[in-house]
């Protein structure tokens, strides 16, 4: 009876060894293990990659490298663009301050003249300017015209008087000689103009020379 139990339970028990024996029979966790991870492919299978598969593989490296080269190239494009036009825009501000002020130099000596002509014709008596005395007559009103005209010259080419009477102090425009207490008068205002200035357009050619009311 014990013999034919061996019997039977003998191709039972080799099995269950051999089941015991094998890697996966020990630790079936190795089995859930191994059938979670990805197959990944061999090194003989990346040397049996088929020509096409090679070919797309290139175009697609060659592909992003022509991209970045594309937009470095584009980068470069834009930025030369904006260097050209700054540089346009500033050549065109010279052009344009060489026609306003190119004339400068040549209006500061003119000023000279204006101030002998002012002086001029403040240094005639009124009261002497009579028919009787035609040459002084003559003289003066020669002496009007000719400032008159030479103040519309400067008026065309925009040069403008400053006789800032009574203004604010302006230190872009006006140059301080002295500052004095007046009473009546705002402090910092121009309580007397010793000598005018001019502009030419919106540069200061000669401040005005003025005495300044001094706070209290």
């Amino acid at each position: 009876m014990a013999a034919r139990s061996v019997w039977v339970l003998g191709p039972r028990l080799g099995a269950l060894l051999r089941v015991q024996r094998s890697p996966l029979g020990r630790c079936p966790r190795m089995m859930c293990t191994a059938a979670q991870q990805p197959d990944k492919p061999s090194a003989e299978e990346e040397k049996n990659k088929s020509p096409a598969e090679e070919s797309a593989e290139l175009l697609a490296a060659e592909k992003a490298k022509l991209e970045d080269q594309i937009k470095e190239i584009t980068d470069k494009y834009k930025r030369a663009l904006a260097d050209t036009e700054n540089l346009r825009l500033r050549s065109q501000k010279l052009v344009e301050d060489a026609k306003l002020y190119g004339i400068q130099g040549f209006c500061k000596d003119l000023l000279e003249v204006a101030d002998i002509l002012e002086k001029a014709t403040q240094s005639v008596p009124k009261e002497e300017i009579k028919p009787d005395n035609p040459h002084l007559k003559n003289l003066y009103e020669g002496l009007i015209m000719t400032e008159g005209q030479m103040h519309k010259v400067f008026k065309k080419h925009g040069v403008r008087k400053l006789d800032p009477l009574g203004a604010k102090f302006d230190p872009y425009e006006h140059e301080a000689l002295f500052h004095t207490p007046m009473e009546g008068k705002e402090p910092d205002t121009v309580a007397l103009v010793t000598k005018v200035g001019y502009k030419l357009h919106e540069r200061t050619l000669r401040p005005a020379l003025v005495g300044v009311v001094k706070g209290t």
